[in-house]
This record gives structure tokens, C-alpha cells and sequence, in this order.
């Protein structure tokens, strides 16, 4: 393992190819509010921003350390909770916002740095096996505490009044809300922002991280851990950092997102299911690349939500023709959604960002 070389590395034309890729991204979600005006796309435009970054920091376990983590739910909750009983019990301000913030990031500080002690010296079947019993003790709790956690029905929440819809950020003389191309300059506007300008932070963070030398050494321990040893790295205490700072991250996305839907329960944050799709989300965009996590949430939650419009709009299309409407029912897009997934694997095998930016080694002839 060698330091890394003094000055700029050139980029290959596939890395400028994503990273444009994923500028146009950020672009898009900068001027979602004025580009798609209804309440769906600002929706889905939110769960984006909050996905990236949520997907990014899981990326930091598995793409650059190696870790196979199914607690990555857990911290997302818990940074959601933090923030709505917070809002609960201290009324709808700042300090409630920055309070459970912190209390969410505390927490979810304390149990990773517990787990990854305790944890982190086995080998990654067993280490993903404890932290899959973690998030099921969690998510049994969250659903069991109803005094704390609103139970199955979570918690809804005011948020401060600069976030309310019929806040005005922007009047005229009339005491009318100004608008800017169409859209008005209100507090969903501002909630908005907030979540697009929280998760850009977060992903620049990240992206500082693993182009830190820190970043190289822990791509080292996930390409050979007995060698990053040897030469004199404390792996573990690597990838407990590296874990901690993951849940961190993980746990502010979550109060991103509380204060954006404004609610908070278990199928919004603690669910199995949004694991998955995590899992999903990194694998389609790339592991090792923090610019294929942007590419997967965004492919990923627009076939969620578009997807079975898009087929609706195919099957009336060809509603003349056999047996054709019938395969292109909306209720059958689960199944086309995984069709697309194992086409996705098989025609980019390291992600889409992960195998453009790379190049495939030559195939050895066979013997």
C-alpha cells in the first residue's frame, strides 16, 4: 500500500461522463419546484435528496470498507424519531429541531460504536447477522413503546412556521404570495430547500471523505484486510470510525426526512423493505462510488413511483393488441421492476456508475 501520489489524477472520460451525469442530477433537484410543479414530483424530488445521501453513507460500509450492514435503517429511524418527539413534547421550534437532531446523532452514535466494538472482529456474515437482530430489536421496540413512539401509527408532528404551506416567504403590496414562474414563494418552497441544501452538505462531506487519504486506507482494508494489519493499520478501529460516521450521516438524513413529511413511523424509516431497497440502490448505481449511489436512488425511486403510470400508459396504448395489455397491467410492475433489475446487473456487473468508470479486465481465454 502505497501513500497517494502529490497532485490531481486525470480522470478517465467515463468518471467525467458520471460526474456530469450527476450534476445534471443536483441541477434537476435544484429547480425541481420550478421545473415540476405538482405536489407528486416535489414529493418524489425530496425522497431523492434524502435517498442519495442516505444511500451514499451506506456505501461508505459496504462499497469502501467491506462492511455488510442491515442496521442502516435503524440510525435513519433514529434520527427521525429524535426530531418528531422532540417536536412533540417542545412544540414546533428550532431548538426542537436542533435538540432531536442531536439526540438522534447521539444515540446513533452510542449503539454503533457499541456494535462495532462488540462486532466488528467477526467476519461479515456473522457481523451482518448481528445487525440485522439490532434493527428487528428496534423496529419491535419503536412498534411496542406507543407513550414514546406513537406505536404503529407514529408520530405526526408540527414543524417550525417558517415550513408551513401557508407561511409566506414573499408578498406584494396586496399581501399576496409572490410567485416565480408559476410557483409560489411559501413555506413548502422552504421545506423544500432545506432538505435539498441539508443533503448537498452531507454528500459534499462525503465526498471529501473518501478523496481523503483516510478514504484510501479504507479501501485498502476492503481490498486486504491481513495486509492493511500488517503494515500497521488498526483495522478495527477503522471500521468502527467508518461505521460511526455512516450512522451519523444516516441518523441526520433521518431528521431531514421527519421534517419534511412532517411524520414519523415505523414504515417510513425503520422498515426491512427500505433496507432492501438501499441494498438495491447501491448495487444498480455501483459499489465504491459515491456518484453510482445518486445514480441508483434516482433510477430506483422513479421506477417506484413512475413505473406503473408509465405501463398504464403502454397498455392503453395497445389495448388492440393480444395478449400485450395484459403483460403491461400497472399491477404487474413489481415484476417488471425486477426485470429491469437483473438487466441492469447483467449488462453492468459493477453498477452503472461502478463499470463506466472503470474499465472491465480482459476475460482470461478458457483452458
Amino acid at each position: 500500500m502505497t501513500a497517494p501520489a502529490s497532485g490531481k489524477r486525470q480522470r478517465s472520460p467515463g468518471e467525467k461522463a458520471i460526474r456530469l451525469i450527476v450534476l445534471a442530477i443536483a441541477a434537476l433537484l435544484l429547480f425541481a419546484p420550478f421545473l415540476f410543479q405538482d405536489i407528486r414530483s416535489l414529493e418524489v424530488a425530496a425522497r431523492l435528496c434524502v435517498f442519495i445521501v442516505l444511500v451514499a453513507s451506506y456505501d461508505l460500509l459496504i462499497g469502501y470498507t467491506g462492511i455488510v450492514s442491515f442496521a442502516h435503517t435503524m440510525f435513519f429511524g433514529f434520527g427521525a424519531y429524535g426530531v418528531a418527539i422532540a417536536l412533540r413534547q417542545w412544540g414546533a421550534g428550532w431548538d426542537a429541531v436542533i435538540g432531536g437532531s442531536l439526540a438522534g446523532v447521539v444515540v446513533s452514535l452510542a449503539v454503533a460504536v457499541v456494535i462495532g466494538l462488540l462486532s466488528l472482529r467477526v467476519k461479515a456474515i456473522f457481523f451482518a447477522m448481528i445487525t440485522l437482530a439490532a434493527a428487528s430489536v428496534v423496529l419491535v421496540l419503536a412498534s411496542q413503546l406507543s407513550g414514546l413512539t406513537g406505536g404503529e401509527d407514529g408520530i405526526t408532528f408540527r414543524t417550525p412556521a417558517l415550513f408551513k404551506t401557508a407561511t409566506k416567504l414573499l408578498v406584494d403590496e396586496n399581501n399576496k404570495v409572490v410567485q416565480l414562474f408559476g410557483v409560489k414563494l411559501n413555506g413548502k418552497l422552504a421545506a423544500y430547500y432545506f432538505v435539498f441544501l441539508s443533503c448537498l452538505v452531507l454528500f459534499i462531506l462525503m465526498l471529501r471523505l473518501v478523496g481523503s487519504p483516510l478514504g484510501t486506507v479504507l479501501k485498502s482494508i476492503r481490498e486486504n484486510e491481513a495486509r492493511a494489519e500488517a503494515i500497521g493499520y488498526r483495522v478495527v478501529a477503522y471500521r468502527t470510525f467508518v461505521f460511526c460516521a455512516a450512522a451519523v450521516v444516516a441518523s441526520l438524513a433521518g431528521s431531514i426526512y421527519a421534517i419534511w413529511l412532517k411524520y414519523t413511523g415505523p414504515d417510513t424509516t425503520l422498515s426491512f423493505a427500505i433496507m432492501i431497497d438501499i441494498l438495491l440502490m447501491v448495487v444498480i448505481g455501483g459499489m465504491g462510488t459515491l456518484w453510482g449511489a445518486a445514480i441508483g436512488a434516482v433510477l430506483l425511486v422513479t421506477a417506484q413511483y413512475y413505473l406503473r403510470d408509465l405501463m398504464g400508459v403502454a397498455a392503453e396504448a395497445t389495448a388492440n393488441l393480444p395478449l400485450i395489455p395484459d403483460i403491461l397491467d400497472p399491477d404487474r410492475w413489481l415484476f417488471w421492476l425486477g426485470i429491469i433489475f437483473i438487466l441492469l446487473v447483467y449488462f453492468f456487473p459493477a453498477g452503472i456508475a461502478g463499470s463506466i468508470m472503470r474499465p472491465r479486465a480482459p476475460r482470461r481465454a478458457c483452458e
